[in-house]
């Protein structure tokens, strides 16, 4: 295989097309950030209430039903589900704007395709984490998770700027027919993959139907290193994510900052996360992948504390983005190495049901912290309750495992690699 930059092995000309195919659906993505909370308040006129409401069942109930797809994937040649989900994708979130077209747009429809695309998002992302193993030698799984993680959050940077002026030239719905085209993309990508993908085999037992809807969780508890992992990542981005929209609260309300502002506060900070994915290839080839995990996992939660201090006026939002920056280029940092662990320690024919537990955990978790600080806030305080938020993660990196995992014996490939001479 070609070596990359500096030496580094490269991950290959295959994993090139399941990049590209990443960098369309995540720009799509982009895009379309907010836009169907945009719908509903700008199109269908809703409140505060059912905009929420638009937010949290579709993520929990789309959850709820990639439970049982899980081990379905698992059984099922990959790249095929990734490309069958990206239809699905593609074809959920064209519904809207021909509903928008004909008049027919409701709240109804919009939450029906959201719990679609969330259930689709879990079980493509389970299909691509096994896809990925069989793609990328270990040896260079860290820096192919880098390249996606910097696209992400250039993604995130460019997409909602643009997606704004998209809007702003052809209407409420461009981004989201522009979301839509961009999983056609990714399944053209996805379909562009050289490398034979044989038929995962099913092991007979009695049972096993059952078993494997739990499977994800069983294997993730007891293994030593996935569950302090498992614990830590979960519950750090869930509280995180639970005080957004508390923060939101804070700053467009009593501290009066504008909505450009606070937009500015969120999106400059991005680039953190494209200098931290940048730079964890280099650190793990430095100072290991283990180092790089702890140290990585544990600077990211000294920051959100600094949140409960912020203040009106250009000082205050300086804060915000200066907190804002050091959290992404951790989180920049920490989840490419996290994530080409979490494949280095899951067998191959776990990876699906591993990879949909955590997502559905995930996501439960956020929901369930999200509701509680919400109710936290009224009782408290947004800023009381964003301060005992950040108390709670500075505890956190306790569930980091202290010891180096052995050396993974889990990669045998589900695909054949076409490495390149």
């Amino acid at each position: 295989m070609a070596g990359g930059p500096w030496g580094r092995p490269s991950p290959g000309r295959d994993f090139g097309w399941l990049w590209a195919a990443y960098a369309a659906s995540a720009l799509g993505t982009g895009l379309a950030f907010s836009a169907f909370p945009l719908l509903a308040i700008t199109v269908l006129h809703k409140g505060a209430a059912e905009v929420a409401s638009l937010a949290a069942i579709g993520a929990a109930v789309g959850a709820a039903v990639a439970v049982p797809l899980g081990p379905w994937v698992e059984f099922r040649r990959k790249r095929s589900v990734m490309v069958a989900m990206d239809l699905v994708r593609c074809a959920a979130l064209l519904s809207v704007p021909v509903a928008y077209a004909l008049g027919r747009l409701g709240l109804v429809q919009l939450l029906l395709v959201s719990v679609v695309v969330a259930a689709a998002d879990i079980t493509f992302g389970a299909a691509a984490g096994a896809c990925l193993k069989a793609l990328v030698r270990p040896e260079a799984m860290v820096a192919a998770q880098a390249r996606l993680e910097s696209t992400t959050w250039t993604a995130t940077v460019v997409g909602p700027p643009l997606g704004g002026a998209l809007i702003t030239l052809l209407g409420p719905v461009a981004t989201v027919a522009a979301d839509a085209v961009s999983y056609l993309l990714s399944a053209a990508g996805i379909r562009a993959i050289r490398g034979r993908e044989s038929y995962p085999e099913r092991e007979e037992r009695t049972g096993a139907r059952l078993g494997d809807l739990v499977e994800g969780w069983r294997h993730v508890l007891a293994h030593p290193q996935l569950r302090p992992l498992f614990l830590h990542t979960v519950l750090v981005n869930a509280l995180i994510m639970a005080t957004a929209p508390l923060l939101a609260v804070l700053m467009l309300g009593p501290l009066g900052f504008a909505p450009w502002q606070y937009g500015l506060a969120f999106a400059v900070p991005c680039l953190g996360g494209l200098i931290g994915a940048r730079l964890a290839p280099g650190l793990v080839d430095r100072f290991g992948r283990h180092r790089v995990l702890l140290v990585s996992g544990s600077l990211r939660v000294c920051w959100p504390v600094g949140l409960a201090f912020v203040r009106p006026g250009v000082g205050g939002l300086l804060l915000v983005m200066a907190v804002q920056f050091a959290l992404i280029t951790c989180i920049g940092v920490f989840n490419p190495v996290f994530a080409a662990h979490r494949l280095r320690l899951t067998e191959t024919g776990r990876v699906a049901r591993t990879l949909t537990a955590w997502s559905v955990s995930g996501k439960a978790a956020t929901a369930t912290l999200t509701a509680l600080w919400g109710v936290l806030a009224g009782l408290v305080g947004p800023r009381a309750a964003i301060a005992l938020a950040g108390a709670l993660l500075l505890a956190t990196p306790l569930l980091l495992p202290r010891r180096e995992a052995p050396t993974d014996t889990c990669s045998t490939p589900g695909l054949t690699r076409v490495s390149e001479r």
